[in-house]
């Protein structure tokens, strides 16, 4: 007999997600029914969304509290939707405020027919273990991305199973970058550095001007070195602005997404905000390193708060500094632009890391399907 899966999306990341999953059990399960919340890659495999993923994004930062009343429609509007439906398993993908909500909502109101699984786990290992206790008693099951990440889960008696990382079926495998330097009509021997300057305008603020003396540094040093710079397009301007008088050739562009694994792995090495992008390069397999700076105020308050060691998921994941971090006091040019060089030009540094780049991507999914591992285990709850 057909299941009837249920799923909520509620940001770009989990749409990506929650597509691969669904092309995942149509695979396996022809004839698996789709109801629920998603965007467009989602509703590309079929999916009819109940209303506009899109008004989820507000969830959890300041723009929540003038579209509250949207959003607790939606929360009760999904509530009334599944227990209408009454599928045989409701999966919710990350946007955690709004799917726990819901979740919450349902059991109130309905018997345990349903099975309940989340999609990406809070990072309990970073700040707030006791969430791990709380979902607990309302998910049936969870699916981490991290293999360190299911003990956290299961001594609070949840099942849990890692299946690895998205970003492995992005097409982060099989791009070249050889295609972007073409583009670019960059030498196959030139050597090049990415910069990554983060996608918020406050980064840029406080980062952006560190990173552009790393820079000039650099530049100074290795005077043939060519900046690539990928970056959005409402930041494009000011990026230029920012560079304008670096005497380098500049390769500032917006790739598409067909073009972003190509951009990555045309750079030699790179320098980026601390962040997802961290991951991003691993998996692009370009040395590098990170830095980053916030307020005292905050840093004070985070010191309270996170419980890892390092900031880059590589490092944690390894449980070792392979990636250089340079924080708070450390995120300076001096420090930032020496380490960029040694990794543009010596190979035993730089074949450390890709050693060790090769582990993590091993860990996070190269050699298997996330979303097909999580499309077994939805499937046979």
């Amino acid at each position: 007999m057909a299941q009837h899966i249920y799923l909520i999306a509620g940001e770009a990341s989990g749409d990506f997600l929650g597509a691969q999953l669904m092309l995942a059990m149509k695979e396996k399960e022809p004839d698996t029914m789709f109801s629920g919340i998603g965007g467009p890659l989602m509703q590309a495999q079929g999916l009819e969304s109940l209303f506009p993923m899109e008004e989820l994004s507000v969830m959890g930062i300041m723009e929540v509290l003038p579209s509250l009343k949207l959003i607790l429609k939606r929360i009760k509007q999904a509530i009334d939707n599944i227990i209408e439906l009454s599928p045989d398993k409701v999966i919710t993908i990350d946007a955690p405020d709004f799917s726990f909500r819901v979740v919450k909502g349902v059991r109130k109101k309905q018997s345990d027919k349903t099975k309940f699984v989340h999609y990406v786990a809070p990072t309990v290992w970073a700040w707030r273990p006791k969430r791990a206790k709380k979902i607990s008693k309302f998910l049936d099951a969870l699916i981490c991305l991290f293999d360190f990440e299911p003990p956290y889960f299961e001594k609070e008696g949840l099942k849990a199973i890692a299946v690895g990382h998205p970003i492995m079926e992005s097409g982060v495998v099989e791009a070249w970058g050889g295609s972007f330097r073409e583009r670019e009509d960059i030498a196959k021997d030139t050597k090049t550095l990415g910069v990554f300057f983060g996608s918020r305008k406050g980064e840029l603020k406080r980062i952006a001007p560190v990173f552009v003396e790393a820079i000039e540094k650099i530049v100074e040093a290795q005077p043939d070195v060519e900046l690539i710079i990928p970056t959005l397009p409402h930041l494009v301007e000011r990026v230029t602005e920012m560079l304008l008088h670096i005497d380098a050739d500049k390769h500032i562009v917006t790739p598409s997404k067909e073009e972003k694994w190509e951009t990555f792995k045309a750079c030699n090495t790179s320098i980026a905000v601390s962040g997802t992008v961290g991951l991003e390069l691993v998996a692009s397999n370009v040395p590098h390193l990170i830095g980053f700076n916030v307020s005292t105020l905050t840093h004070m308050m985070l010191k309270r708060l996170i419980r890892v060691r390092f900031a880059h998921l590589a490092n944690i994941i390894l449980d070792k500094r392979i990636v250089p971090e340079f924080l708070q006091n450390d995120c300076n040019a001096e420090l930032i632009s020496q380490k960029a060089l040694e990794l543009l030009n010596n190979e035993k540094a730089r074949a450390e890391q890709l050693e060790c780049f090769q582990e993590v991507r091993n860990r996070i999914g190269e050699n298997k399907s996330p979303s097909e591992t999580a499309a077994n285990f939805i499937l046979q709850m």
